[in-house]
């Protein structure tokens, strides 16, 4: 049995190329970052609205100014192993303000399909981060 699996896989990787180990590793490193950028915009926010009875858009703004700057420094540092520089930070903040306005969009399509928002969720996922992946490591941190 094992060398039928061993044949299989030999032949799908002559026309499946398999990830690379250092692709998988930036994946995981990035969707890390992405984990705990959000933490800390919830953290942020939440303060915010809380402690100092600020509105929900002032709380999210300033939130989302603080975790886009985490989730740089992250990525820059861990993720893509490059050098914190101006040119990347604004690439970067540009793929953000794409993937904030993917996000809406696709939010948009489903409540005016009237689908559930989970249908939302799943279309943002599914969309979002590969696409921002896909630009942070071809274009910001080329």
């Amino acid at each position: 049995m094992r060398h039928a699996e061993s044949s299989v896989m030999n032949a799908l990787a002559g026309v499946l190329p398999l990830p690379d180990r250092m692709l998988l590793i930036r994946v995981f490193r990035f969707g890390v970052s992405g984990v705990v950028a959000t933490g800390v915009h919830v953290a942020i926010a939440t303060a915010l609205i809380s402690g100092v009875s600020a509105t929900q858009v002032t709380a999210n703004g300033a939130a989302f100014v603080c975790a886009n700057v985490c989730s740089y420094l992250l990525n820059a540092l861990w993720s893509f192993s490059a050098k914190p520089a101006r040119a990347n930070f604004l690439r970067f903040y540009a793929v953000s303000l794409l993937g904030l306005a993917l996000t809406l969009a696709i939010s948009w399509c489903a409540q005016t399909l009237g689908l559930s928002y989970w249908a939302g969720l799943a279309g943002i996922l599914s969309t979002v981060p590969p696409l921002t992946f896909m630009l942070h490591r071809f274009w910001t941190f080329r």
